[in-house]
């Protein structure tokens, strides 16, 4: 276990790094930079003033000199400004990754709160009127783009119905319990139905497939009970390969919910991610795709322990070997 844990954390922290560089150069090469747009918005700055503050922020060194420097500021804390916010880039990144995760988890616990019993039930009930009722809106929730979805749901409950709000994610400066709620019902709905239809049909796919394995058709035969073969014998092992899919589902829920984001006008890391790089925000879009790409790993990690967990033919070395 330790050895393990030492060998993934190794290699999380050898992708940041390689991760950090590349986005870096990417940034870097991007047309234009914060001393140009300043530039181009005060038409009284000179060559010199322009130089000088290129030399003032480090912008006029090689490329890779740049990423050196900034490293070594991020490895010791200093993370940098947001030139976008005027304010040090945890100071804008927290509270957007805090809405993202509540927004996240919102969304992952309504996804498989509807997956794992809409899956369960279609593979238990093959070609049956309800298989190809979850199927046809397992492609439903494929197929619809979150865009269309958004807008039926802000044209219906907050236009026609008007019981909830269509964006934002409080009306009040000290919003309650039920503010919150009311105002991240439809950003969760979005993502959650979306993602839904995929889940599920991984699971029943996996379902079906377990339960024509020997090992639950020997516990049938034994006279174990309906419910239990499900739960206790069937579904654990199901599980194993829906992992994997849960885990990438996190990491598109943390760094891909930007058209939901943008029709709910909600301050998450999506948003704030895209106008960063649309704004030349080096600093705040490197940190921020950064923690997006730490997200992934983490659920990765958590996806392989998951393994060991629910299989116990599965152990730690597997893993790492598998990996």
């Amino acid at each position: 276990m330790i050895r393990f844990m030492a060998g993934r954390l190794m290699q999380m922290a050898t992708i940041l790094l390689l991760m950090s560089l590349l986005v870096y150069v990417l940034i870097g090469l991007m047309p234009g930079d914060p001393i140009d747009l300043m530039i181009s918005a005060n038409p009284d700055l000179t060559p010199a003033d322009a130089e000088r503050l290129k030399a003032l922020h480090g912008l006029d060194r090689p490329l890779l000199e740049r990423y050196w420097l900034w490293l070594s500021q991020a490895l010791g804390g200093d993370l940098g400004y947001s030139r976008l916010h005027a304010r040090p880039v945890l100071d804008v990144l927290l509270p957007a990754l805090g809405n993202t995760v509540v927004l996240m988890g919102a969304a992952f616990l309504l996804s498989v709160a509807i997956s794992l019993p809409a899956g369960i039930f279609a593979a238990l009930r093959p070609a049956s009127w309800v298989d190809y009722l979850v199927n046809l809106a397992c492609f439903a929730g494929i197929s619809v783009p979150p865009f269309w979805l958004a807008l039926m749901l802000i044209t219906l409950f907050s236009v026609i119905l008007g019981i909830l709000p269509a964006s934002a994610v409080s009306t009040a400066p000290d919003p309650s319990f039920w503010d919150r709620l009311r105002h991240l019902a439809m950003p969760v709905a979005t993502l959650g139905l979306l993602s839904a239809g995929g889940v599920t049909r991984y699971v029943r796919a996996s379902m079906r497939e377990t339960l024509r394995q020997d090992f639950v058709r020997t516990a049938a035969a034994k006279g174990v009970g309906r419910a239990r073969l499900v739960l206790n014998h069937a579904l654990p092992n199901a599980l194993v390969p829906v992992i994997t899919i849960l885990a990438l589902d996190v990491g598109a829920l943390f760094s891909g919910a930007l058209i939901t984001e943008i029709m709910f006008a909600y301050p998450g890391m999506g948003k704030l991610l895209f106008d960063a790089i649309m704004g030349n925000d080096y600093n705040l879009a490197l940190v921020g795709l950064l923690f997006a790409t730490l997200v992934t790993l983490v659920c990765n990690l958590g996806a392989d322990i998951g393994y060991a967990a629910l299989d116990p033919r599965v152990t730690f070395a597997a893993v790492r070997d598998r990996g």
